[in-house]
C-alpha cells in the first residue's frame, strides 16, 4: 500500500511524470570500503537518477551483529523519475552486480560488500512486505541519521549541488 500526499498541481500530479527526491543509505564493511561506496554512488547515478547531494563517509561499528569489520556509511539524495518499486529493484540489482549474494533477513545481519536502503521517497509512505518507506529502523541507527541530517542540511542551505 502506498500513501501519498495530495498531488501538487505544479508537478502535474502523477508519481511518474515528475522528478522525485529519494534518500538512500549506503553501507559496506568488506574490502576497499571507500571504493565500494564510490562505485555504488556512481552506479546509482547511472541507473536510478542524478545524485544531487551526498554525506561524508562515516565509520561505524556493526549494528545488530558481531563482526571484526567496521562499516563505512553514507547517505545520498537522488532526483529520479523512477517509482519506489523501480528504485528498490535497481538498487537490489546494483548490490548483486557488486557481489552481494543475499539480503539481511529475520535470521540476522552479516558482513556485506554493499547495502543500499531506501530511507525516504518524497513524502510517500509505503507499507508492503518487501518495501517500507520511510525505512522503519532508520531512527534507531545513528549511522543513518547523522549522514541523513548532514545531507538534508546541505540541501536546505543550497550546498547540496554535486
Amino acid at each position: 500500500m502506498i500513501n501519498k500526499p495530495a498531488p501538487n498541481p505544479s508537478h502535474g500530479g502523477g508519481v511518474s511524470d515528475m522528478q522525485h527526491e529519494v534518500y538512500l543509505g549506503l553501507g559496506t564493511n568488506l574490502g576497499d570500503k571507500v571504493q565500494h561506496l564510490n562505485d555504488a554512488i556512481s552506479r546509482i547515478s547511472e541507473r536510478v537518477g542524478q545524485v544531487v547531494c551526498q554525506s561524508s563517509f562515516l565509520e561505524t561499528e556493526p549494528w545488530g551483529f558481531e563482526s571484526d569489520h567496521t562499516f563505512l556509511n553514507a547517505v545520498i539524495c537522488c532526483k529520479t523519475e523512477k517509482t519506489p518499486r523501480e528504485v528498490l529493484l535497481l538498487t537490489q540489482q546494483i548490490e548483486r552486480d557488486m557481489g552481494r549474494t543475499h539480503k539481511s533477513d529475520s535470521v540476522g545481519y552479516a558482513d556485506r560488500i554493499i547495502d543500499i536502503d531506501i530511507l525516504l521517497y518524497d513524502d510517500l509512505t509505503v507499507d508492503e512486505p518487501d518495501l517500507k518507506i520511510p525505512h522503519p529502523l532508520m531512527h534507531q541507527r545513528d549511522f543513518v541519521m547523522k549522514p541523513l541530517e548532514e545531507v538534508r542540511r546541505k540541501m536546505c542551505d543550497g550546498r547540496g549541488k554535486m
